[in-house]
């Protein structure tokens, strides 16, 4: 099982001044079948990440989820003008065409079926062009796929 973040790659994040703030889930099946959405996910977005998440958009920096469930989670506590607030309870949220990404700038994630309405939330988030080209390398390179398999790092 490949997992994105080890202790030494925290430590080298935070070193170069990578801010990492925490966010509560409760994460259900990432996408149950074709064209279904995620199931409700409970969630806790704490005031003082709201407030990292916030000073962060305000400098002009990325908001980096990692995961689609942390990125339903700040979207779920995000304005219309991509502010956060503390906020905490269950999402339903299904990010895609009718409903752009608003807080979060950029996504790790692992690599989710073509019908999966995961699939539509990396595109609200790193757009249709990079999760494609991002996607074609992954099928080349021989990339694992889903929740336990190779995590990609989109940066639109």
């Amino acid at each position: 099982m490949n997992r994105p973040f080890t202790p030494e790659l925290v430590v080298e994040l935070v070193t170069r001044s990578v801010a990492l703030a925490p966010v509560l889930l409760h994460a259900s099946v990432s996408s149950p079948d074709e064209h279904e959405p995620p199931l409700p996910e409970r969630f806790c977005v704490p005031a003082a990440t709201a407030r990292l998440v916030n000073s962060t958009r305000a400098a002009g920096r990325r908001v980096v989820a990692v995961g689609t469930t942390v990125t339903r989670a700040l979207e779920s506590a995000g304005a219309p003008d991509g502010t956060v607030a503390a906020a905490s309870g269950w999402t339903d949220l299904v990010l895609g065409p009718d409903r752009p990404a608003r807080v979060v700038t950029g996504l790790v994630s692992g690599l989710h079926a073509p019908q999966a309405s995961h699939l539509l939330l990396l595109q609200a988030v790193a757009g249709h062009d990079l999760v494609a080209a991002a996607y074609g390398a992954a099928v080349e390179q021989g990339y694992l796929w889903h929740e336990f398999g190779d995590s990609s790092v989109f940066l639109p």
